[in-house]
């Protein structure tokens, strides 16, 4: 079995990784402004929470992030590229980000082992080097007792863990994690924010952690604070 890799591989190309100009989204035929003229670059290798009440656009931007969405009008870019223009967004999704999402959206008819495989399946590995590294995913956050229990067999923690390792399948340079702990008790959302910071430190990784939560926000170290679909402060906790 070949030996896990949790780093994620460096650009030797534009300095910021992620990169925000004048960004705007609307809905409704434009009269639901979800951002406002949003600015930010983000860095490799950083860990950033963006925070602020409900509505005020923190899971519309990182929808833009992962290519989920179509900013109305501005510039998104990664690595120099345009977000909005890459002609395989779904390649960019499934090569480039991990996905972590406050419901943790397993397939509920598939084991755990066989949910940390579906990004996989984007790439040219085999079937037994599939279910290796789904494995080895799966030990790395705790769970690899947990291999062929379905969903519904796990408790709410547990579920996350198995979205956390699925979000590493394909050794992501970008996480994007929106409210990870929300459906979380107090203890488990201990457990699993603890265990996203140590990811993100020992990989290298960028990860962007969307919360409304000001002690979970603390933990990055950087804070982007939106309001009403504006980016209203920058700062280092």
């Amino acid at each position: 079995m070949n030996k896990i890799s949790l780093r994620a591989s460096k650009s030797t190309g534009a300095a910021s990784l992620l990169e925000a100009r004048a960004l705007t989204r609307d809905f409704d035929e434009g009269h639901v402004k979800a951002l406002r003229g949003v600015d930010f670059s983000i860095e490799e290798g950083e860990f950033v929470a963006i925070t602020g009440p409900s509505g005020c656009g923190k899971s519309t931007l990182l929808q833009l992030l992962g290519a989920l969405d179509r900013p109305t009008a501005g510039a998104l870019l990664y690595r120099g590229e345009s977000l909005p223009d890459l002609p395989n967004p779904a390649r960019y999704r499934a090569r480039e980000v991990g996905f972590i999402f406050q419901a943790f959206c397993l397939l509920p008819t598939f084991t755990a082992a066989e949910n940390v495989q579906m990004p996989m399946f984007e790439t040219h590995r085999s079937v037994s080097e599939r279910r290796d590294r789904a494995v080895e995913l799966l030990k790395l956050v705790g769970l690899e007792h947990r291999l062929e229990h379905f969903p519904s067999k796990l408790s709410g923690g547990e579920r996350q863990r198995v979205a956390i390792a699925r979000s590493l399948a394909n050794e992501p340079t970008l996480l994007l994690a929106d409210e990870p702990t929300g459906n979380l008790d107090s203890e488990n959302a201990h457990s699993v924010l603890e265990l996203l910071v140590q990811l993100q430190q020992e990989g290298g990784r960028t990860m962007v952690l969307v919360t409304h939560d000001a002690t979970i926000a603390e933990r990055a170290k950087r804070v982007l604070r939106m309001f009403d679909g504006r980016i209203i402060s920058d700062q280092k906790p």
